[in-house]
Formats: C-alpha cells, structure tokens, sequence
C-alpha cells in the first residue's frame, strides 16, 4: 500500500507551536524542508495545551493554518491525536487522571505518558479533543494519515485499574476457583475467595504468585489497546477516514506489540541504535536494528513505516554520540531494505529549551542548511525521490521465521530459576537471527500466534511458554516437511506459567527425538566446551564455548551432532539432529558462542539446499534483504564496516543504486519472468 501517492514518505516530528511567537521561522523552516526534499510531516504530537488551553476552549486555528501552507508547499501532514502528555488544567481539576506507582503512590504532574489509560474522565477529555481533530481535518487532503498518541508503554495501579483488572480476571476464567488453580495459588496458601480480592503485583505486596504476574502484565496491554481504540473510535465516530498508526518502540516488553497491531492500519516504529560503541560495533548493531525492523514488517506483513530515528546525536543516551559520515545515509536505507515506506526524524527543528533542546534536528539551532547534518538529509531525500517510483509499495517475502514471543519472555523473565539475573532470551534470538541473515536469509519475526506455513526453515529459541498451540503447529510443520532449529529451555510451561507434568519439551519429544532430563544455571564465569561428534552427518568440525544455561536431554531416536566436555554432565547431547515425519529438527542444548548458531545454520542451509541467493555466508559486515513487486524484486546490499567491500559474484541483478564504500547501499534488480 502507498501511502503517499508514488513517493516514500520523507520527513518527521514537527513542532511549529513552540515558534508561533516567532516572525518568519515557518517561511524558513518550509523552505529549508523544500530544500530537503521532505514531503511531509507530523503534527500536534505533544500540543495539547496549544489547542485546548483552558478546558473546552479549543484553539486549532494555528494548527490549520500551518497544515495548509505546509500542504500548499508540497508537505503533507500526518496528524497526531496529543494524548501522550496532558495540560495541567486537567490534573489540576481531574487527579484521577495520574498514574498510581506499584507502591501505591499518586504520581505528580509532569512529564509524559503521566495518566492512566482506565480513568473515565481521561478517555472522555481525550474523546472530545480528538473529536474536535477530526471534525477540523477528516476532509482535509493535507492529513493523510492519524498518529495516535505516542509510543505506548507503562503502567497504573490506581483503584480504578484495580477494579478493571478485577472485572477482566472474572472474564477470563470465570471463578475464583479457575483462577486460583491457574496460579496454583495454594502454595504459601495465597487463595483467592473472590475476584475483588486480587490487587495487582508490588513491591510492598504479591509477587510470588507467577500466574498474578503473568495477567497483569495481559491486563495492562489490553487495557492499552482498549484504550487506543479508544482513541481510535472518537475519530471515526467524528467521520475520519484517514488510515491510523501508532509509533511502536524498540524491544519493550511492555505491550504486546502483535495484538496491538491488529488495531492499526499501518505499523510504525521509531529507532535509536547506539552506534559507535566500539571498533567493529556498527555491525552487530545494525543486525540488532535489522531484526527489530523486520518484527515490525512482519506484525502485518505488508510495508510499514519508520516514524522516528535521529539526524544527529540525541540527548537521552548514556553518551550522545555524533553519527559518522555515511552513516545516517546507512540507517535510513537499512529502514527501505527491511520493508519500510519512509524515513522520518525526530526532529525537523531543533528545541530551544527543555528537555530535548540538545537532541539531534534536521534544523539545529544555527539555522541554516551549510551544516554537516542538513547536507545528509538532503542527500537522502534526493535518493528516496529516485528509488520511490521502483521500490515504494513493494514486499517482503521472507523463506525463514523466527519466534519471539513476548508472552514467553514476560513469564520467563518471573521464573524464578535456572538464573533470576540474565536469562539472555533477547540475545539468544539475536544470534540465532544474524545466523541466519548471514547466509543472505530474508526473516520474519513471529510470536506463537504466527503461521508457519509456507516458511523453508524455523527457528524457536527458548520458548519457555507454549501457548496458541504452538506445540502441535510446530509438529505439524516438521512433519509436513519443515525444518526446525529448537533450543534448551523450551517446552517448559502452559500459558498459565504451570509447569508440564510429564515429558518436556511439552508435546515436542517425539519431534526432537529426547526428553528433558535438567537444566543448570552456569555463573557468569563459567564455560563448557561442545565438541563435534566424529562423522556426525551436519558435517560440524569446530570447538565452541557453552555459557549461561546447559540442558542435560536423554536421547531417544535422536543423533548427537556435538557433545559437552566438562564436569558431570560429560558427554550429553549438545547438538542433536531428529527425523520427524518428512521433516528435520534440530536442537541446540545450551547457550553457545555466535559462531555455533553460525556454523549450525550454515550447515543446515546447505545439508537441506534452502534457498539463499548467496553460495556460503556473506563476508562480515554485509547485510543482505530483499523486497519484491510482481514484475520486480529488489536485493538491498548493505555494507557497515569501515571498509569497502565487493557483492558476491553469484548475486544477480543489474545494479540501478549505490556502491559498498564504508556504510554504503547498492541495490540490485531482477526483472521476473511473467507466467501465462
């Protein structure tokens, strides 16, 4: 779906109304944007108290006036409903409004995302100005899409969360009875007789029971999507027409981000690497990027969105470090080869004060566009206009998928054993990931609700919480002829956080060929070897290092491709290979080195002749993706090393974009062949 006629979106977070005092900054800004290429931007986003500064007293007439003479300049708008931080005459009149900490402490005014998503009075204020937005805009062409609030997260424990949590626990299972028994709340004898008996997890409270720990964390994410649709309902009850987005953020575990994107028309997300950490980083980190990009494609498999990232430096990081030459050019074409429709900043121009006057701008406070920064911008917005006719709109169509569950990870990081610091279940999908994009691998990122049909190979690392019957889809999916790569700690607990009586991995022995015999928790120091097995039949020849977590499994018809050296599990299965059906699994038992999962997934590729477009892995520091039409597909080589780098001589393609200088982009195009 195109969202702005032919072209990908260019452009960002506009504030104009800290600048209504100031003659002449819009004709400048507008010009400066022109001279950018932007074509669009994102209004109101923080402006509450410019457009309602008295309480039903709404003031929009600015906020037309700047829509239409950024629309008459060639500068759509996407328009922001301001939820994300409220005026004080609210709290003032309304406290209800403000969150309540796990501790039981009412927060005071300030900040943002400072109110609670329960509070009646909240949705009705949010209701009537978002009303008054649509009413104002629905016709308008300038706006072009609705940006609701800004990125969603946190919590409140007021008395009001409190009865909706209540209200959503006796919904779900009906009696106190049901409930105690999924929390198995005899132990330490914490039953239930009633559902208003339950308050959440604190501090100062509960937090044994894991089964509590786990509903809240659902409540809370759906009451954040219940009240986004909300906000989304006030605008089309008002007669806005206008595709909707939310900005969605980098690996929180806070909202479950598949759920919520149901909800939207377009998943967005804003982006903030760290780079530059340290010599030979910028690669891990745009890997790291690279997945959180494609989870965000792969929520509604279709072109998405990049709402924000930064120009320059931002304020908020540890360090606020420049981006070297090249390197914003890098992050925002990284965004175009992982499936997105635009590139957008956070910020157009640069704050004068408060808290982010020193975070990174199209427009600093010099002003003009002889800088460093603006003549990147520009560069960028010239190569969109040239590449947008070709690749806007296209898709991705990925061979392999990977499982990230947020729900497993909620529970897992409550678990209480075999390690309470460092579970490392994000870093162990990050390894996993780049083993797989190593070998030129296009991936989508799933969570147990996903079909895995259709995908040449799937990978499930840690997947602690079987839920949506992930166990038997799986199974389905070996047997039919898939290929599986599991790992230690998966199998464990049903979607209540019970423990599987029985055999584990749950409902998965017969697929991996072995059961689950224990598990250890490794201290940080400590290491175990996994050698290869001589002859084994993946062909596997190095040495690698053990860490964190180990998995003792009893074999059953499974082949021992490595084994552990050290101490008293010498000998058990570190890597095992199982024929199941008229598919393969594969399982690898313990936390291993990068270079493991890399070796392992390399030889499963080529043992089982997946298709990459690639012959062998792809020399460190470049990251191959793909997007396709029905007449084109599109290979983005990307290169984030400081040294020049040359294509695979097997890729195909005529080159149409870019080179492989240090951080530099070539893209590559295949015309297919049309069938009858």
């Amino acid at each position: 779906m195109k969202i702005l006629s032919e072209k990908f979106i260019y452009g960002g977070d506009y504030n104009p109304e800290q600048w209504l005092d100031e003659e002449g900054i819009l004709e400048e800004d507008i010009r400066l944007m022109k001279l950018a290429h932007i074509n669009c931007v994102t209004l109101g986003v923080f402006s509450w108290s410019s457009l309602e500064p008295k309480e039903g007293q709404y003031q929009l007439d600015w906020l037309e006036d700047v829509i239409c003479r950024l629309y008459e300049n060639g500068i759509s708008t996407i328009l922001a409903t301001p939820s994300g931080a409220r005026p004080k005459w609210m709290t003032n009149k309304y406290p209800e409004v403000l969150r309540t900490t796990e501790d039981r402490r009412k927060n005071l005014y300030g900040g943002r995302h400072n109110h609670c998503f329960t509070s009646p009075v909240y949705r009705e204020k949010v209701a009537k100005i978002n009303t008054q937005l649509a009413n104002r805009f629905k016709d308008n062409p300038a706006v072009i899409l609705w940006h609701i609030s800004n990125e969603f997260g946190g919590e409140c424990h007021c008395p009001l969360c409190q009865k909706a949590f209540q209200t959503w626990l006796k919904e779900k299972y009906k009696t106190p009875e049901n409930m105690n028994h999924a929390w198995w709340s005899k132990f330490w004898s914490h039953t239930y007789e009633d559902f208003s008996d339950v308050e959440s997890p604190s501090s100062i409270g509960e937090t044994g029971l894991h089964g509590l720990l786990l509903d809240w964390k659902r409540f809370t994410s759906d009451q954040t999507i219940d009240y986004m649709k909300w906000e989304i309902h006030a605008l089309r009850m008002a007669g806005a027409k206008q595709p909707v987005t939310t900005n969605f953020m980098y690996n929180i575990p806070e909202a479950n981000y598949t759920k919520m994107a149901k909800e939207v028309d377009i998943v967005s997300w804003d982006t903030y690497p760290t780079w530059h950490k340290y010599e030979g980083s910028d690669i891990e980190v745009a890997q790291d990027n690279g997945m959180q990009h494609d989870f965000m494609r792969s929520l509604l498999h279709k072109p998405y969105l990049l709402m924000e990232s930064c120009p320059s430096s931002t304020n908020w990081q540890s360090v606020s470090k420049l981006k070297k030459p090249g390197l914003l050019h890098a992050q925002s074409m990284q965004a175009l080869a992982h499936g997105s429709d635009s590139v957008q900043y956070f910020q157009i121009r640069q704050s004068r004060g408060s808290s982010e006057k020193f975070h990174g701008a199209v427009i600093d406070h010099y002003g003009k566009e002889d800088t460093r920064v603006f003549r990147e911008v520009r560069k960028i917005g010239e190569d969109l206009e040239s590449l947008s006719e070709m690749v806007c709109g296209t898709t991705t169509k990925a061979t392999a998928a990977i499982l990230y569950d947020v729900e497993s990870r909620w529970a897992m990081e409550e678990a209480q054993g075999p390690r309470n610091q460092g579970m490392y279940y994000k870093e162990s999908v990050l390894k996993n990931y780049k083993a797989l994009k190593r070998m030129g691998l296009d991936v989508d990122v799933l969570d147990c609700d996903g079909d895995l049909s259709g995908y040449e190979i799937v990978v499930a690392p840690m997947l602690y919480m079987l839920r949506s019957n992930i166990e038997e889809k799986l199974k389905d999916y070996v047997e039919n002829g898939g290929i599986l790569l599991g790992s230690y700690f998966s199998g464990v607990v049903d979607e209540n956080d019970l423990c599987f009586l029985g055999e584990t991995p749950y409902g998965l022995c017969q697929v991996f060929g072995f059961r689950r015999e224990e598990i250890d928790g490794l201290y940080d120091w400590e290491e175990k070897e996994f050698l290869p097995v001589k002859g084994n039949s993946l062909g596997l020849e190095n040495i690698y290092h053990c860490s964190h977590l180990f998995e003792l499994e009893k074999i059953k018809t499974a082949e021992p491709l490595m084994t552990v050296k050290g101490d008293f599990y010498d000998g058990y299965p570190a890597v095992t290979k199982n024929a199941y059906g008229k598919g393969w699994a594969y399982c690898v038992c313990g936390d291993g080195e990068e270079a493991l999962y890399n070796e392992v997934v390399e030889r499963i590729v080529d043992s089982h002749n997946l298709y990459s477009p690639i012959e062998g892995p792809l020399e460190e520091g470049l990251v191959l993706t793909s997007r396709e039409s029905m007449e084109h597909k599109f290979f983005f080589l990307q290169n984030f090393s400081y040294k020049e780098k040359t294509a695979p001589k097997e890729l195909e393609g005529r080159l149409i974009y870019g080179d492989l200088k240090p951080f530099g982009t070539a893209i590559y195009e295949i015309t297919k062949l049309k069938t009858l």
